[in-house]
């Protein structure tokens, strides 16, 4: 009995060694330590580590810009070398379609900017956004709502405070169909002639009924009419909302033909503008035809806060 005690206990002494998590860290360092060493005589390490730069793209720092006012910012990308190596080391053969990147952010971010009004996302990003401003118009918004579901768009609906009030239900449905929801003020005035008490008034008021409606907190304003002093956008920082304006104005409130309404906006949209819109007919039928256009540009099409993200999409 007592040699097989000894037999046991030199067994699990045996086992505890090969599992010790510090034995397996130290094998495991050891055999990190040794890869770069096969890696640096390796001709396809060296070709990758050569190639890198010529694939690097440096990160653009956001700015205020003299015609678009504040321009997010947008990452750059570099070579993950290890990765690529390890992609391609099973052939050993460099195949840039195999190469692996990782983003690389700005220093300056939008929100290191003083409060300033937004007219377009990163001309580099091949990224558009719907800006719709909802304050009346019910009767179109099935059929928009339906047309960016099939599309599988998300935008952004901008709305009324007192809109909101009168249509809590349609409001969430909004939401619930994905979409991102700013505030419009709450009665629609022009924001230019309003004294900074009445201004905060209009924000807060509308925020919290948004908010009660939908349970999404804003941080996007759009002033109506694009109507706004300085003193507008500084509020709307203090209340944690950047003021959104538009790139492209499709003008649906005259009323225009679908043909026309489509051939203001494609004729105008590039990589980071934002298209201003309406729950109008003119929008409601032009809808479906206009984003398989802008598709066809090879833009995306997202909510203001994707475009404003400095996330870099990577074909």
């Amino acid at each position: 009995m007592k040699n097989v005690g000894i037999i046991i206990v030199i067994c699990f002494a045996a086992w505890f060694s090969v599992n010790n998590p510090i034995v397996e860290n130290y094998i495991a360092s050891l055999t990190e330590s040794a890869l770069p060493v096969v890696k640096q005589t390796d001709p396809l390490y060296q070709k990758i580590v050569k190639n890198a730069h010529t694939y690097e793209v440096p990160p653009s720092d956001a700015k205020i810009d003299s015609v678009w006012k504040a321009i997010p910012g947008y990452n750059g990308i570099k070579v993950d070398i290890a990765a690529s190596y390890k992609k391609m080391k099973k052939k050993g053969e460099f195949d840039k379609q195999k190469l692996v990147f990782v983003q690389t952010k700005p220093h300056v971010h939008l929100e290191n900017l003083p409060p300033t009004p937004i007219y377009k996302g990163h001309p580099d990003k091949p990224m558009v956004s719907f800006i719709i401003n909802v304050a009346w118009g019910n009767e179109y918004l099935s059929d928009i709502l339906a047309t960016l579901k099939k599309h599988n768009v998300s935008a952004t609906f901008f709305l009324e405070g007192n809109w909101t009030k009168k249509n809590p239900e349609l409001a969430k449905m909004i939401v619930s169909a994905g979409h991102e929801v700013g505030n419009h003020s709450y009665s629609h005035p022009d924001m230019s002639k309003l004294t900074a008490a009445k201004t905060r008034e209009q924000m807060i008021k509308t925020n919290e009924i948004i908010e009660a409606a939908t349970g999404e907190k804003c941080v996007w304003f759009a002033p109506p009419s694009g109507s706004y002093r300085d003193e507008t956008v500084k509020i709307a920082d203090e209340l944690n909302m950047k003021t959104v304006m538009w790139t492209v104005d499709t003008v649906d409130w005259r009323k225009p033909s679908p043909e026309v309404l489509i051939n203001r906006v494609i004729s105008k949209i590039d990589k980071g503008s934002m298209v201003l819109m309406h729950p109008t007919e003119s929008t409601a039928k032009s809808l479906d035809r206009l984003i398989t256009l802008i598709e066809k540009k090879n833009l995306h099409i997202g909510t203001v806060s994707e475009l404003m993200d400095e996330e870099r999409i990577i074909k």
